[in-house]
């Protein structure tokens, strides 16, 4: 169990307090010319990714007391008990360790007095045995034709760490088509089905209960898809074609599914947390096991760095701070992600889930209800497309909104011409954000333009404030094990968040109660 602390009571949080007031006029401007060497001394590294805090709006005693904060609200205590299998999500009742999924070296964790690395390894090798036998062809359908298309059938942490990972990573793909299905809208399915021909197409199930309700409604639609009479298909086809991830085993058997074609989850592992388990099994399909298994390695030296490093060089733990000291001080409720790679397309849906699932809480781990803000709304896009759309409001508008922008300093094709323009777009646009342009400087190049005439009529329009506050994430390359650094990232600063704020971030009631209504709904 988590140490239950009121952040707002802690003699940091009230220092923190008085310090916001005092560095309301805080300027990057002039914070980067009083420190040349600002950028170096607020940047830090972990393998092959480099994070550069210098744009925020901080000083050395923002940074201190921040940490202090993490200190008071026994934050290294927390990360200790993660990754011990504690009981960490007490509304549930259960330990959060989704990092034992990644840790090859460990030999043992327990909960409840029983090893679960064994249970981990076995069904890993499981998954490597399954895809390698669907990838090669020596698994058949049930036509006796090698696959050639896999559809995903899952939703919220059962569909979206997956499909981000595939997406992100295509440049890796085999020749199978991947498909992943979601949503419960029926003409989106009928227009996938169309195009799939089942002699040749594996059903990957994912549901930890088998019970939710999009989930099997799709599954069933496919099901007598499968088994109508325009295909001849049986009943016990259906053992060839169709596999399941759950924890039900009675209801995946019912459905017609082979026990040898059943994995399991865990419940020690969070939907959104999932992606590193058989849910994964997609990711594997698609990229082969040896890609599956570097992005566990990716994540598993992220956990590392978080478990061991110091807390004042630690970059999950320094991104959840800022995010505190922007949520909690400046009362910004927002926060934008926006990755320079269209292979990242997915990832700002899949960290919506991360976070605001895991976040958008109002009752502390007490169970009293929090009068402090507590989970950011966070939004954003690819870019350079973001620039042509919600940039605007960013750089002129009324709100100051903090942005994490992620780059890589290698294209995955070569191409350097193209990669050169588009991290000098990332780098432009963090620039602007924190420096902006002056009146004056606008003056003149209206001047040396000729455009004397115009001025007065169009000064206002074109000088940009500046002093808006970024974090500048670069990795070296788009791997999978890169990949996996940048999720675990991700995955470990939700949960200092949650620590700071003292909620519990594994549970999501909040999910429960729309459901809940549309079944009274759909029964009246």
């Amino acid at each position: 169990m988590l140490k239950n602390q009121n952040p707002t009571k802690t003699i940091a949080w009230q220092k923190l307090q008085k310090h916001y007031k005092e560095n309301q006029n805080f300027s990057l401007k002039k914070a980067f010319q009083k420190n040349q060497n600002r950028k170096e001394d607020l940047s830090f590294s972990s393998n092959e990714i480099k994070v550069d805090y210098s744009k925020n709006l901080i000083t050395n005693k923002t940074l201190n007391l921040l940490v202090d904060l993490a200190n008071e609200c026994q934050l290294k205590d927390a990360i200790k008990k993660q990754f011990a299998g504690d009981i960490i999500n007490t509304t549930e009742n259960r330990a959060v360790l989704h990092t034992a999924l990644r840790d090859f070296k460990a030999n043992k964790i327990e909960i409840d007095g029983k090893n679960i690395i064994p249970e981990i390894k076995e069904t890993l090798n499981k998954v490597k045995v399954f895809s390698d036998k669907i990838i090669s062809g020596e698994l058949k359908s049930y036509a006796n034709k090698k696959f050639t298309d896999i559809v995903n059938i899952g939703i919220g942490g059962s569909d979206l760490g997956p499909k981000m990972v595939v997406e992100s990573l295509r440049y890796y793909k085999n020749h199978l088509n991947t498909h992943f299905v979601s949503n419960i809208d029926g003409d989106y399915l009928q227009e996938l089905l169309q195009n799939l021909n089942p002699k040749t197409t594996l059903f990957v199930i994912v549901s930890k209960t088998f019970t939710t309700q999009e989930t099997i409604t799709n599954a069933n639609t496919i099901k007598k898809w499968f088994l109508s009479q325009e295909f001849g298909t049986k009943k016990e086809d259906i053992k060839h074609n169709f596999v399941a991830v759950s924890t039900n085993h009675k209801e995946v058997k019912n459905f017609g599914i082979d026990k040898n074609n059943t994995f399991t989850m865990w419940d020690w592992v969070g939907g959104r947390f999932s992606l590193w388990s058989a849910v994964g099994l997609s990711i594997s399909l698609s990229l082969g096991f040896n890609n599956f298994k570097e992005l566990l390695l990716g994540a598993n030296q992220m956990d590392n760095h978080f478990k061991n490093t110091n807390l004042k060089e630690n970059i999950p733990v320094l991104s959840a701070l800022m995010s505190v000291w922007y949520n909690n001080f400046y009362q910004i409720e927002t926060e934008i992600i926006t990755p320079y790679s269209q292979y990242l397309e997915k990832f700002v849906p899949f960290t919506q889930q991360l976070m605001m699932e895991s976040n958008g809480k109002s009752v502390d781990r007490n169970g009293d209800v929090i009068n402090y803000q507590t989970g950011n709304i966070i939004w954003g896009n690819v870019g350079t497309n973001m620039q042509h759309a919600f940039m605007q409001l960013v750089h002129q508008g009324t709100k100051m909104i903090p942005v994490e922008f992620i780059g890589f300093e290698e294209s995955l094709y070569g191409n350097t011409d193209h990669h050169k323009k588009l991290l000098a777009n990332l780098v432009g646009q963090s620039q602007a954000l924190a420096f902006g342009k002056t009146k004056e400087k606008v003056h003149l190049e209206l001047k040396t333009k000729g455009e004397i005439q115009k001025i007065n009529s169009l000064l206002p329009y074109k000088i940009f404030t500046g002093n808006k506050p970024s974090t500048t994430i670069i990795v070296k390359k788009l791997t999978p094990k890169n990949l996996g650094n940048l999720i675990s990232l991700y995955e470990h600063k939700t949960f200092v968040q949650g620590v700071i704020w003292n909620i519990n971030s594994f549970d999501q009631f909040g999910v429960e109660l729309g459901k809940e209504l549309a079944n009274k709904q759909l029964s009246s």
